[in-house]
């Protein structure tokens, strides 16, 4: 059961607005919105299932007041208000308030975008010269646009380096109107509150390490911070109904004492404008990490990366010497992590940002004591989709990102449904199958539940991967499912139910090499279980995913380590948010990377292959090692249904030709016990 979470579910007043619990949804960029920046069916969809799962306080991340080709909403215009005034009102239905988080990109949108516009015209210019034939033309305008693109993303890059300091007082004084306009178009659509984005351009100018200009916005804490006050006051005056946060971002010191981030603020400084904010009005402070470092993860941090609530010391700091309540965000993943830092007045609200994509109904379960799945800080279906151009989808929610058309349905009659596997797909499938009010029981062959989560929690930092299993090892019996551990259900079992869902996952799988039989030669997953012990130098077979982090694993223990990869790059399926972290540990610990190499068989002495060079030629290289891991995937393992006479449905990795990620392993889990 859940912990019981008192100070959590307590109201608290915010400036003009009363919050019903101290549970908010932080601004996070997420995809949904439309090509033009308003909010559409997924948005309204998304962020109302926020408020029906008991939200108080939600932030619509990244709103530009002008019209950028940056992918975030935007309310730039008078047309934009009813999209948004649809979006306040159906979070308004559950109780919920609602606040757009404001910023301007720090590059010149109106040059860059003349720039764009003008890069299209050309292109169509072209097809015209084309269609009329005239192809000495068409190429000469496909010339001119692709010069002009060059040129706008030149510019584009410049400024993201310099245009906080070239940018013009007069240019400065346009962003703030928009800024303005757009929090007046926000009253108008009944919008609760905005929320200024203290990073990206405004934190650029209050950073010392960005600003470098000598006017009147640069030098001392007093001037770099003057524009920032100026646009709270500015937001104030446009939109007196609404309440207004600010969104501050802290440069915090990694453990080798780095910064981490540059815009913003160092914890010091932060303090000191922290009090020159509560001063100036603003009715909340999130307290939060800088960015532009180039690498999301500095403030999305994947598992392991970062202690949790890393960022909440210079939140308790803040919160002793203003007035105004704070919000504390950054790996807050527990209701009873948000309880205790309510409990030791650390912090007056708190941002479960990732955690509600993953459970929408934290509040709710909070109250009703329902065991709350937690997540897992992956980085995959969010931070990396983002990065990507895609809209963020949880690996553990099927659900995320699609509100508006997939959910749990009521169950056709008594159902009997039997689940053949405990890995994940298993888990999910005897969740959503129990929550249609079927009778379930889940049968697993070995003693414990997990499958293959159990190797990947094995890694440096993947241990929180385990709260997947952990979720259903709670849920799963209050649903009433039985869970039939050591136990491989035969057909004579299986008949007597209505259907059966067989999960019964995947192998490892060695390349057939001359020496692979070897007893020097061992698989990533008896490694990773802890079955097989190496030392000394090894060689690990696959660089992908798996075989990234058994080398991360091995390096931990001690050992040398060689990847050897046929393709031209190691670890393609890792988080960009993480990789950095992995790349540099292998730098420093001197991990030989062979790609572009194909094992030919393995000896006494080691592993012999050959590399492809630029040319396309192999030539033979030999590594030594004392071990070789095999680490080059999985196959599905095969299932007895002869003398099953009831429905089957096979679900993640024993479900097609390739196996299966944890994201689509529960997505064919759920919607396979949706549909029975």
């Amino acid at each position: 059961m859940a912990a019981s979470a008192p100070k959590l579910l307590e109201p608290i007043k915010v400036g003009p607005l009363e919050l019903k619990n101290r549970i908010m949804f932080p601004p996070l960029t997420t995809g949904y919105e439309e090509r033009d920046g308003s909010i559409g069916a997924r948005s309204l969809a998304f962020y109302e299932r926020l408020a029906k799962g008991g939200v108080s306080y939600i932030v619509v991340g990244d709103v530009a007041p002008v019209m950028t080709a940056s992918p975030t909403p935007k309310l730039a215009t008078d047309a934009q208000i009813p999209t948004f005034k649809a979006l306040a009102d159906a979070v308004h239905k559950h109780g919920a308030k609602l606040a757009l988080q404001l910023f301007h990109p720090e590059y010149d949108v109106p040059g860059v975008g003349r720039m764009i516009m003008g890069s299209m015209a050309a292109a169509k210019a072209a097809q015209e010269a084309k269609a009329a034939g005239d192809e000495a033309t068409f190429a000469a305008k496909m010339t001119e646009s692709g010069e002009i693109r060059k040129q706008a993303y030149a510019k584009l890059h410049h400024d993201m380096q310099h245009f906080v300091t070239e940018a013009t007082v007069e240019q400065l004084e346009d962003i703030k109107a928009a800024i303005a306009a757009s929090a007046a178009r926000a009253q108008k659509a009944g919008v609760d509150a905005i929320e200024v984005h203290g990073d990206r351009l405004v934190g650029s100018l209050c950073s010392a390490t960005l600003n470098h200009r000598t006017d009147e916005y640069g030098g001392s804490l007093e001037n770099r911070t003057r524009y920032a006050l100026e646009v709270v006051a500015a937001i104030k005056e446009a939109a007196p109904e609404l309440m207004v946060e600010y969104k501050l971002p802290v440069i915090t010191i990694n453990a080798d004492g780095t910064p981490r981030g540059k815009g913003g603020l160092l914890a010091d400084e932060a303090c000191e404008f922290a009090v020159m904010l509560d001063r100036a009005g603003v009715d909340m402070i999130q307290v939060a990490q800088a960015n532009h470092t180039g690498n999301m993860g500095d403030t999305i941090p994947p598992m392991g990366s970062v202690p949790y609530n890393w960022t909440l010391p210079v939140a308790e700091r803040v919160k002793s010497l203003v007035s105004v309540p704070v919000a504390t965000v950054g790996r807050v993943v527990s209701v009873e992590a948000g309880e205790k830092i309510l409990e030791d007045g650390s912090a007056d609200v708190i941002g479960y940002g990732r955690s509600l994509l993953c459970d929408p109904d934290i509040a709710l379960k909070a109250a009703s004591g329902e065991p709350i799945r937690e997540c897992l800080n992956c980085n995959k279906g969010c931070v990396d989709a983002i990065q990507n151009r895609r809209y963020i989808s949880c690996v553990l929610n099927a659900e995320n990102g699609d509100e508006a058309t997939i959910s749990i349905k009521p169950g056709e009659g008594s159902k009997k449904v039997a689940v053949v596997g405990g890995g994940v797909a298993g888990l999910e499938a005897a969740r959503v199958a129990a929550k249609r009010g079927y009778g379930v029981t889940l049968y697993e062959a070995s003693d414990h539940l997990g499958g293959q989560i159990l190797l990947a929690a094995a890694p440096p930092r993947k241990a929180e991967i385990m709260r997947s299993v952990e979720y259903y090892q709670k849920v799963l019996p209050l649903l009433g499912v039985s869970v039939e551990l050591n136990h491989a259900a035969g057909a004579d079992e299986l008949n007597a139910f209505d259907a059966a869902i067989v999960a019964v996952g995947a192998h490892d799988v060695r390349i057939p090499v001359p020496g692979s039989d070897s007893e020097k030669v061992v698989s990533s997953w008896d490694v990773l279980s802890g079955k097989a012990e190496v030392s000394g130098r090894v060689a690990v077979i696959g660089g992908g995913l798996v075989g990234t982090e058994t080398a991360e694993y091995l390096l931990a223990r001690g050992c040398q380590v060689a990847i050897v990869e046929m393709l031209d790059k190691i670890a393609s399926g890792e988080s960009g948010t993480i990789l950095p972290t992995i790349m540099a540990e292998f730098a420093a610990k001197g991990v030989e990377q062979h790609v572009n190499t194909r094992v030919t068989g393995i000896t006494d002495a080691g592993v012999e292959a050959v590399r492809k060079g630029d040319d396309g030629a192999e030539s033979p290289v030999s590594i030594p090692c004392d071990y070789v891991v095999m680490a080059v995937g999985s196959k599905a393992n095969a299932f007895d249904a002869s003398g099953v006479t009831v429905p089957v449905t096979y679900v993640g990795d024993c479900a097609g030709e390739r196996t299966a990620d944890i994201a689509s392993a529960i997505r064919s889990a759920y919607h396979a016990a949706n549909e029975l």
